[in-house]
């Protein structure tokens, strides 16, 4: 039997501390993963970005009645995000591969990044993979810890600067 897919991501926000005031989720679809993450950090706003107008759509139904506007949805690119420069705590991607530039520039200093895989292996494997941690150190953005999880795997980042430690060059 396999395991739901939002299994790696629930094990990455394990390792998120503290919790994130801001979140955002790139490509979030019809909005499984920015609403899990919703109810993960309580206390946190919750954005999530998609190009397809119908996936922004279908996310905007699920949220419900939300008086205090935590959880948004929005239409955007990953190579372009509608966002201002240093603004999450926490950006997260599932099941692709990131735009390096832009997460960092949306990410805070010292703000994780999750990147996780559903399904197989993981996402920071082989030469693919190696070629991925080059361009996110590149950034800033150093990888603290991958795992397997359920029927994927997970990796959690975290942006050079504010509480993180300084990685030499």
């Amino acid at each position: 039997m396999s395991t739901p897919p939002l299994t790696p991501l629930a094990a990455a926000a394990l390792r998120i501390a503290p919790a994130p005031e801001r979140v955002l989720e790139i490509e979030c679809g019809a909005g499984d993963g920015a609403l899990f993450l919703a109810r993960e950090f309580p206390a946190a706003r919750v954005r999530g970005v998609d190009r397809a107008e119908e996936h922004v759509r279908a996310a905007i139904a699920r949220v419900g009645l939300d008086p205090e506007g935590r959880v948004a949805f929005k239409r955007g690119r990953p190579g372009s995000l509608p966002y201002p420069d240093g603004f999450f705590d926490l950006v997260v991607e599932v099941d692709r591969r990131p735009a390096t530039t832009e997460v960092a520039r949306v990410l805070r200093p010292g703000g994780h990044l999750i990147l996780v895989r559903s399904l197989g292996a993981d996402a920071l494997a082989g030469l693919g993979g190696w070629l991925l941690r080059r361009r996110l150190e590149r950034r800033g953005i150093e990888l603290v810890e991958s795992a397997p999880a359920g029927d994927g795997s997970f990796s959690v980042g975290r942006l050079r600067g504010g509480d993180a430690t300084p990685a030499a060059d």
